[in-house]
């Protein structure tokens, strides 16, 4: 069991980043959880990502959340696993896109799945949980209550 130290520690790491991130496997999801402002923070991210040359090359990523545990990065094509979200830097980008585009104010306290519209045949999906801008992204991890 972690220590308060630790888990304050990663309280405030999901504060810092704006928004939680985690996997569940039994229904074969990733969870992005936030405020509007937290879930165009994690598109901003994505974009930051895609838009640098440097991460053309197939299997850069980046890393998101206190325990490194969500992976976005580069592959051939769009896939949701359980290891990470990737795709080509130009899908990574239309994601980043679609991110924005349904992290809107009219959709606080919904649930968002996205696999549909960025790659169909991913064995995870990708939710958006919309809160509104009071929400604390820590809340969300059930790893530090």
């Amino acid at each position: 069991m972690p220590s308060e130290a630790t888990n304050e520690a990663t309280r405030r790491a999901w504060r810092e980043l704006g928004f939680f991130c985690g996997r569940n496997d039994a229904a074969k999801e990733w969870r992005i959880v936030g405020s509007v402002k937290g879930l165009r923070k994690f598109a901003s991210e994505i974009r930051k990502y895609a838009s640098n040359p440097a991460n053309d090359r197939l299997s850069e990523y980046t890393q998101f959340g206190p325990a490194m545990n969500l992976e976005v990065g580069t592959s051939h094509q769009t896939e949701i696993t359980e290891q990470w979200i990737g795709g080509p830097l130009v899908e990574l980008l239309r994601l980043a896109t679609l991110i924005e585009q349904s992290a809107q104010n009219n959709v606080v306290g919904k649930r968002i799945a996205l696999r549909s519209n960025f790659s169909p045949m991913s064995p995870y999906e990708l939710i958006l949980e919309v809160h509104d801008d009071a929400f604390d992204p820590a809340l969300a991890d059930p790893t530090c209550r």
